[in-house]
């Protein structure tokens, strides 16, 4: 069985046309364990076979632990219903690029249900981009900067915008004619039950509008599917605790209500969202 650095290397062999240096913006060369661009710009594999496109050391407040717990919760079968109807945007094409992947489970699980012949995802998040290394799926992580993609223009079929910034300008430069940007975005009603439970005292944190973010999607893309995804998830009793710290909620939760909901978890949870799918205009 191949180590992860050699596999890598296989990809990079046979896909490192689809990259693009982000620093001058000229072509690779695959090289070795490494991509050299013609301006000689050099960025080598790490040993658990990721490239790390970032100029500097990008600190984020996304640890290893809420990565866990987050990844926890996605396996639980809290995001099934989103993973559906996701899965055929992504059915034959050839490259899929998960924008702000996470740990990577997102583009573990949708690669259950769906072909795609190419799977890439990045994350700004090196911790996160490590742990995906470990994610059972063929796929390919690097870090990176979501408004400077390391990608080559019109290289993407399809991309992946769940629960992640957008930059469209960079998602129309790197997507092919007819390539799609499918975004998930938290509606009103999203974890409300965590939000009331954190926040039992304060009503303007207990619900909040993404309205802008929509607004944003269907100015900039061409809108061709817009759908809210409700559902309530009966949350399995080991992953009860997960729930508590697999987002940035439980930052500002005062400790002694975290420590009540510790003692008496949540059952259930509303998944809210709004599923946009858009293309180039």
């Amino acid at each position: 069985m191949l180590k992860k650095i050699d596999k890598a290397k296989e990809f990079l062999l046979e896909n490192s046309q689809l990259f693009r240096c982000p620093i001058c913006h000229s072509s690779f060369l695959q090289k070795d364990y490494a991509l050299i661009c013609t301006e000689n710009h050099r960025f080598d594999l790490s040993k658990k076979g990721t490239l790390y496109f970032l100029k500097t050391h990008v600190q984020t407040d996304y640890d290893q632990q809420m990565f866990t717990h987050r990844q926890a919760m996605i396996k639980s079968g809290m995001y099934e219903n989103m993973l559906a109807e996701i899965a055929p945007y992504m059915d034959g094409k050839e490259i899929v690029l998960d924008v702000g992947c996470g740990e990577g489970s997102f583009l573990t699980e949708l690669s259950k249900l769906s072909t795609a012949k190419v799977k890439i995802g990045f994350d700004i998040s090196k911790e996160g981009i490590y742990l995906a290394t470990n994610q059972p799926v063929d796929a390919f992580w690097c870090a990176a900067d979501l408004t400077n993609l390391p990608f080559a223009d019109q290289s993407v079929d399809c991309i992946l915008n769940i629960f992640s910034p957008s930059h469209y300008k960079e998602f129309e430069r790197v997507l092919k004619p007819g390539g799609q940007v499918v975004k998930i975005v938290p509606e009103t009603d999203y974890l409300k039950e965590l939000r009331t439970a954190f926040f039992p005292n304060d009503q303007k944190k207990q619900t909040y509008s993404n309205q802008k973010v929509i607004d944003k999607f269907s100015e900039s893309m061409k809108l061709i599917a817009d759908k809210r995804l409700t559902t309530v998830f009966d949350i399995p009793e080991e992953r009860r605790l997960d729930l508590l710290e697999m987002s940035p909620l439980e930052w500002q939760a005062d400790p002694e209500i975290k420590a009540g909901l510790k003692k008496q978890p949540l059952k259930k949870i509303t998944v809210d969202l709004r599923m946009l799918v858009g293309e180039i205009r």
